[in-house]
């Protein structure tokens, strides 16, 4: 009896243990971030490092393990990069931080947010490529980063992501055409708004194509060449 205690003890002492490197590595990973933000309006101040876990701050929410699920700071007035410790919040499903001035490239450590349900990246100053590693978010229903100055080619890898919903891509500097494998995911995918209006694509996707699909709005930029 003695040694069956004893073992659920050790068992339940090494689950506190990891659960404890999980929120700290959490922790630290936002922490990261927050030391390349500029806040104007304090709106990070709760971001302790000293803190047991980052459950406790301001704008994150988390599970019942204390990891992290939620990031919520659209229109916060914060500035500054992305970082690619987020890439070390394994159970991540809200990234919101619309509406900011978030600025440099999307690090394709992102693509390691597996459980990411949403995107949230509008009217802000990204730039450069969206990553192709952004194709492993199996789990990824909203993906919106409109509004931006991203660039390149669309990833075929977005075609990976049947669960997608919505693609909004609009008002960027975004080149080439729409990949097949994208436009697939509105005849045998989950998707019902694609918005990639004003870029710079070339290409058109006819309305006579489009008559089996479930899709419920393309809207495709009007100035693409063909």
């Amino acid at each position: 009896m003695g040694s069956g205690v004893t073992l659920v003890h050790i068992l339940f002492s090494i689950a506190i243990v990891v659960a404890y490197v999980e929120c700290n590595s959490e922790g630290d990973a936002l922490y990261a971030w927050k030391t390349k933000l500029k806040d104007p309006n304090n709106v990070l101040q709760s971001w302790n490092p000293n803190l047991v876990n980052p459950c406790t701050w301001f704008h994150i929410t988390c599970d019942i393990h204390n990891s992290v699920t939620r990031v919520d700071l659209g229109n916060a007035g914060l500035s500054g990069p992305l970082v690619p410790e987020l890439g070390n919040l394994t159970n991540l499903q809200y990234l919101e931080v619309y509406e900011n001035q978030i600025n440099g490239s999307i690090p394709r450590e992102i693509g390691k947010l597996r459980k990411l349900i949403s995107f949230g990246l509008e009217k802000n100053d990204l730039s450069g490529a969206i990553p192709d590693s952004f194709g492993n978010l199996n789990s990824l229903r909203f993906l919106r980063v409109s509004n931006n100055r991203l660039s390149g080619s669309i990833p075929p890898t977005l075609g990976n992501l049947t669960s997608l919903e919505i693609i909004n891509l609009n008002s960027n500097k975004l080149t080439g055409g729409i990949p097949i494998e994208v436009l697939r995911l509105a005849r045998w995918g989950n998707l019902r708004i694609f918005n990639v209006s004003d870029n710079l694509l070339a290409g058109r996707v006819h309305r006579t194509n489009l008559t089996e699909f479930a899709v419920t709005t393309i809207i495709q930029d009007p100035k693409a060449r063909t």
